[in-house]
């Protein structure tokens, strides 16, 4: 880190997130002449403990905040002013202190199909191996092709993509909205449409997290913010925390906002096993932040009950 930057971003140092700070950067920037020299604005990149450790899932070692935690503790020191983070790999509760005032405009929420063998799942022979680290992928590969097998398959966009090259399995599934972002959307075999695996909560949604209070970096980030984005992810979080979810639960979510301004949140719970599957689906009229709030409370809820408490853990 340097003593001449204005604005400090942190990040983590995979390629994709990298592209993700970059973006940040340049938008940042452009929208803010007092931060368009050269060494206004620096790029800090911080390792978290979901980087280091690869070889076992998420909910063995911690949840899905480890891709978080070290950022979020960089922040709380002062070291970082700003976070860019996967709204995917956010906790729905900030730690204290962190705020998240700005969500930007959302890019493709879909998952995409990566085989060198297979166009699709339905190309895949009884015993063919899906390697992915998500248990929602994972849960639903198992639901809807019960045929095939799944296995932990850890690490950024290139990990996964050598291990698929190397033979480790003989299919993977990673967003889209990643393989847009680093330029590369042309490594999807498929793409898999959002009523066939819908996808995870807040995925293809960047978050900007500052410390609390922080006005002067709020309004330098201001203009990068989505109002609409902000809703739908808003109605998918709730779900996600009246459901109690983390990394160890399979969970989906998708809001949506129709030209006519209704907005159509649909969430879904499956055994990890795949054995199961339910869905919870609410319409709003005229969205704002608090009825996005409240119809996902909602659904999260139904969802709960009619599942029962073994439900996810079983």
């Amino acid at each position: 880190m340097t003593d001449t930057a204005k604005l400090r971003i942190g990040t983590r140092g995979s390629p994709l997130a990298l592209a993700q700070a970059h973006e940040v950067r340049d938008l940042v920037a452009k929208a803010n002449p007092e931060l368009s020299g050269e060494n206004d604005i620096e790029i800090v990149v911080i390792s978290t403990t979901a980087d280091r450790v690869t070889d076992r899932a998420l909910s063995e070692i911690g949840g899905k905040g480890l891709f978080t935690k070290e950022i979020d503790e960089a922040q709380l020191k002062g070291e970082i002013d700003v976070a860019v983070h996967c709204i995917k790999d956010v906790p729905t509760i900030l730690p204290e202190g962190i705020a998240m005032p700005v969500i930007m405009p959302r890019e493709d929420v879909r998952d995409a199909f990566i085989s060198t063998k297979y166009k699709s799942f339905a190309d895949m022979p009884a015993g063919s191996v899906v390697g992915t680290a998500s248990l929602r992928r994972q849960a639903m590969v198992l639901n809807k092709y019960p045929h095939l097998k799944v296995e932990t398959f850890r690490g950024n966009v290139q990990t996964r993509l050598r291990k698929l090259e190397e033979g480790q399995a003989d299919a993977t599934l990673l967003a889209m909205a990643g393989l847009n972002r680093l330029g590369h959307p042309e490594i999807a075999t498929h793409v898999i449409s959002e009523d066939d695996m819908l996808p995870a909560v807040g995925q293809g949604a960047l978050g900007l997290a500052i410390r609390a209070g922080d006005e002067k970096v709020a309004n330098w980030l201001s203009s990068l913010h989505c109002h609409e984005t902000d809703l739908r992810i808003t109605a998918e979080r709730a779900a996600l925390r009246a459901l109690d979810g983390s990394c160890k639960t399979p969970i989906a979510a998708l809001a949506e906002i129709d030209e006519n301004g209704t907005m159509r949140l649909r969430v879904t719970i499956v055994r990890p096993d795949g054995s199961e599957w339910l869905d919870a689906e609410r319409t709003l009229e005229n969205p704002d932040i608090a009825g996005a709030d409240r119809i996902g409370t909602d659904a999260g809820n139904e969802l709960k009950q009619r599942g029962g408490p073994d439900f996810i853990l079983a």
